[in-house]
């Protein structure tokens, strides 16, 4: 570690007109409470390059409880990686203390694998292996914005904007690697997927979606440590591909995650099948996201999945696995695509936007049909579907002036405008026959 270079206001590109004014506010807040405050990480890489971050993060001196009390509106969440969330309706802006990067010998007094030998056995219990002992479980030790630079994982995300002096900070030489486009790990890149194996899927990541190349160093380290990934937790990696996915360089991502084998120790199905047919459904996927200048709320986890799942012939789709004998055997089994668990509603839904494909094809499909389609609750992905895999631009347009006629003249919904259509008789309700009165009791 050494002293930091420092980037004034006159020298760099990055201005407050581009960060989000509700990360501005809880920069200020901080500031002005004597507190350290940078905006960090994606946020003033993206900006540097650019393009439009995904989230503004923020580091800072406060710790979680301390940032609490500055802002209503502010939650704790996290266990292993505990963080400050301050909601602003929709937005939630992540303020995150400043940590230090855990020793071998804290990461392994910290681990519950500890625990996996009886404490009097006559039987040695195996050694714990390098990669065992590196894995952190909790990364909570608050350190020193230096310290928190150098526990990030690659130099371009562990730059710093300074809201008091509108400097950037580089620790770890991460503006020099953005300009020369690549992707290169802070320390040893081995002992750093060790201790978190799915940063080799993050650097694959990185380098398809901003067209960068990925450091020789680290390519040597997934080829002797991707079968580590195996180790990651399924909802972690599940959650990977599916920002994988949602990126607008899934196509790009993919190809590099089965160059690099990183996909055989995840799904054995997907590795095996990475050709022409999966290359295919990820292009168009990223064309139908790259007409937007984020991720759409259309591209759901239903219609991610079917984009990974359909090019897969079906016999090796999806793998359905009995319960474990820890877990209550009235439950359903899991359906998974090898470590990658997969929900049951994305599933159902899944079929559900598939077999309303025919019915969006159906060019002699009266109005009123037409109408009632629009009325489930599936339409709207089963539209998407169309327009992403269906090769049926004419029929996604006839459907889109469809449902602009139909909101702009509402009236005309119920009155069977379609040739040859006539509306809907109302039936006339029947009328009972009218009781005699009863008869008074004799006296």
């Amino acid at each position: 570690m050494g002293e930091p270079r420092i980037v004034p206001r006159a020298e760099h590109a990055l201005s407050r007109k581009l960060i989000d004014p509700e990360a501005l506010k809880v920069l200020y807040r901080l500031n002005q409470a004597s507190y350290t405050a940078y905006l960090v990480g994606g946020s003033v890489r993206d900006l540097l390059l650019g393009r439009k971050p995904k989230d503004f993060d923020i580091g800072t001196s406060a710790q979680p409880y301390e940032v609490k009390k500055f802002f209503r509106n502010c939650w704790i969440i996290g266990r292993r990686f505990r963080l400050a969330h301050v909601r602003f309706g929709d937005k939630t802006i992540e303020v995150a203390t400043f940590r230090r990067q855990v020793s071998a010998e804290e990461a392994a007094a910290d681990s519950p694998l500890q625990t996996l030998a009886p404490p009097e056995s006559d039987v040695a219990a195996p050694e714990l292996d390098d990669a065992r002992d590196r894995l952190i479980h909790r990364d909570n030790t608050f350190g020193t914005p230096e310290q928190d630079a150098f526990r990030r994982d690659f130099t371009i995300n562990a730059l710093f904007y300074d809201i008091e002096t509108f400097s950037i900070i580089d620790y770890t030489g991460g503006l020099d690697d953005l300009q020369r486009g690549i992707v290169r790990c802070i320390g040893v890149p081995e002992e750093r997927f060790q201790e978190d194996p799915v940063r080799m899927m993050r650097a694959v990541a990185m380098a398809a979606r901003l067209n960068f190349t990925i450091d020789p160093p680290i390519e040597v380290a997934i080829a002797s440590h991707r079968s580590d990934i195996a180790r990651s937790a399924p909802a972690r990696l599940i959650e990977e591909f599916y920002k994988l996915l949602r990126s607008g360089a899934a196509e790009r991502a993919f190809r590099m995650l089965a160059e690099h084998k990183l996909l055989e120790p995840i799904a054995e199905e997907l590795q095996a099948h990475a050709g022409d047919a999966l290359w295919q459904s990820l292009a168009a996927l990223d064309a139908y996201r790259s007409g937007h200048e984020s991720a759409p709320d259309t591209l759901t986890n239903p219609i991610l999945l079917g984009s990974l799942l359909m090019p897969v012939p079906p016999a090796a789709r999806a793998v359905t696995h009995p319960p474990r004998w820890s877990e209550d055997l009235k439950k359903e089994p899991r359906i998974s695509l090898g470590l990658l668990p997969l929900a049951r509603r994305d599933i159902e839904r899944l079929r559900q936007i598939l077999g309303l494909q025919r019915r969006l094809l159906d060019a002699k499909l009266a109005a009123r049909a037409k109408r009632a389609l629009t009325h489930k609750g599936i339409f709207r992905e089963a539209l998407t579907w169309l327009e992403i895999h269906g090769q049926a631009p004419e029929a996604v347009a006839e459907w889109r002036a469809f449902i602009d006629h139909s909101t702009a003249h509402p009236a005309e919904q119920g009155e069977g405008e379609a040739e040859g259509e006539h509306p809907r008789r109302r039936r006339r309700r029947r009328r009972g026959r009218r009781r005699p009165p009863p008869s008074s009791p004799p006296s």
